[in-house]
């Protein structure tokens, strides 16, 4: 065999013949794969679309331009249903909430729901609030607070007392017209009395009048 020279211009040529033919083979080689199969490529994965939110109804308190709207509906305490001077001051709360909501969008139902036929005094806010929103007439204010609620509860007996200290707003009446529905009432605050009793594992209330 004749040994080509490491630096003779023949051996350099056939070193860059070898070289440029090992590069086609590996060339070859990378494309293929096994079996003939074709090299596909990874699909991209799809981004989730982010879920739009979904728009809140905001609270519109009443005006001389009209009705309150998406009043919030008052939750009931899970402590309301308790039968203890702690539960029954949180059903209170919750009742004078409700009377609230009656007075804001005309609808005491849920109100009177807890209260006991017969009550005098609850009669005389039903038809309060009846008179207010009459026909096309609305009102404006009248919004009730309770800074002070005081159970003076009594082991065993039938009926429970609540102290109440009730603060409400001046209301004022309008019509769809944009004119005065009747003559304003002034705001007042009161110490009351609530009555209320614990039937079928919750409180009701049969009564409510002015402490003397």
């Amino acid at each position: 065999m004749t040994t080509l020279p490491f630096g003779s211009a023949r051996f350099r040529h056939t070193l860059v013949a070898a070289l440029a033919a090992c590069a086609l083979a590996l060339a070859g080689c990378q494309g293929a794969t096994p079996g003939g199969a074709e090299t596909t490529t990874a699909a991209t994965p799809t981004a989730t679309p982010t879920p739009t939110p979904t728009p809140t109804a905001v609270y519109k308190p009443a005006d001389a331009q009209g009705k309150a709207q998406n009043v919030p509906v008052p939750v009931k305490p899970p402590l309301a249903d308790e039968n203890s001077k702690a539960g029954l001051e949180a059903f209170v709360g919750y009742w004078f909430a409700l009377l609230n909501y009656g007075y804001e969008t005309g609808n005491p139902a849920s109100w009177e729901q807890l209260t006991k036929p017969g009550c005098t005094f609850c009669d005389n806010v039903k038809s309060a609030i009846a008179t207010g929103y009459k026909t096309d007439r609305w009102q404006v204010g009248g919004r009730i607070s309770t800074p002070s609620v005081e159970a003076r509860m009594v082991e065993g007996a039938p009926t429970q007392q609540v102290v109440v200290q009730v603060n409400q707003e001046s209301i004022e009446f309008y019509k769809a017209d944009g004119s005065v529905g009747r003559t304003p009432e002034a705001g007042s605050s009161t110490a009351s009395v609530v009555i209320a009793s614990f039937e079928d594992g919750t409180w009701i209330v049969s009564d409510m009048h002015l402490l003397q």
